[in-house]
């Protein structure tokens, strides 16, 4: 399995810091505006080729969301970050980036058997007249970051159980029907964690069934496995960011 190098994705912890609830309500519209149309013109000009957002369904403050973030350069992640941080609606979030490719697509693309349609846009994007963001009710998303212990290379594939743990997770994606599994490759690793994955599934049972497949030994004991359950945030808005982009 290999990472996929014709992108660059910006894999994104991010929210607000406790001073922009401090702002007046015509200070975070104004702000909010300008920010909008500050980031459309990057995803415009540098062909942003996905915008997805996912709350935390419980929020590790000031970590609200997680976003996925793809670019064909590098050029445009860089565009993009240094657009995100800008003031003054920079000034009041909570950043933290890193650089990955996909991962294995094709591999983990056979694994889905729910595959969601393609999300219809809610409209054109107008950034003085946002409408009002919540999450999709209509599914679970487990967001998971993952390693393998360093002695796991000194195991074998026996030991480790890597034969017995990918047919177990491929039967939770049959019985509890995987409606998406996206995998990240880092380009500069973590100590606690080298890859993401965005696993989405249908319900709160199928999002547990996961979990625990994925901590059942002996594989878990080669690996360091940080899971949070989210809901995607607002994709037909975001979905509308796309449009227009070259």
């Amino acid at each position: 399995m290999t990472s996929n190098t014709d992108s660059v994705v910006v894999l994104f912890k991010g929210g607000r810091l406790q001073t922009w609830h401090r702002l007046t309500d015509a200070q975070r519209d104004d702000y909010s505006a300008q920010h909008v149309e500050l980031m459309l013109g990057v995803a415009h000009e540098h062909g942003m080729m996905t915008v997805e957002g996912f709350r935390l369904m419980e929020p590790k403050q000031p970590w609200e969301r997680f976003w996925v973030l793809e670019f064909p350069t590098l050029e445009g992640a860089e565009a993009w970050i240094e657009a995100e941080m800008a003031p003054p609606y920079g000034t009041y979030g909570y950043y933290e980036y890193h650089l990955a490719r996909r991962f294995a697509e094709d591999y983990f693309n056979e694994w889905v058997t729910t595959p969601r349609s393609e999300t219809e846009p809610l409209g054109p994007v107008d950034p003085h007249n946002l409408p009002p963001l919540d999450v999709d009710r209509d599914s679970y998303v487990v967001l998971e970051f993952a390693r393998m212990l360093p002695e796991a290379v000194l195991a074998s594939e026996g030991e480790r159980g890597d034969a017995e743990h990918r047919e177990l997770m491929k039967s939770v994606a049959r019985e509890h029907g995987l409606i998406r599994l996206d995998a990240f490759q880092l380009m500069a690793p973590q100590p606690d964690w080298h890859r993401a994955y965005v696993i989405e599934l249908p319900t709160i049972a199928a999002a547990e069934a996961w979990m625990d497949a994925e901590m059942v030994p002996p594989q878990s004991a080669y690996s360091n496995k940080t899971m949070h359950l989210s809901r995607r945030w607002s994709p037909r808005f975001f979905a509308g960011w796309l449009s227009g982009a070259e």
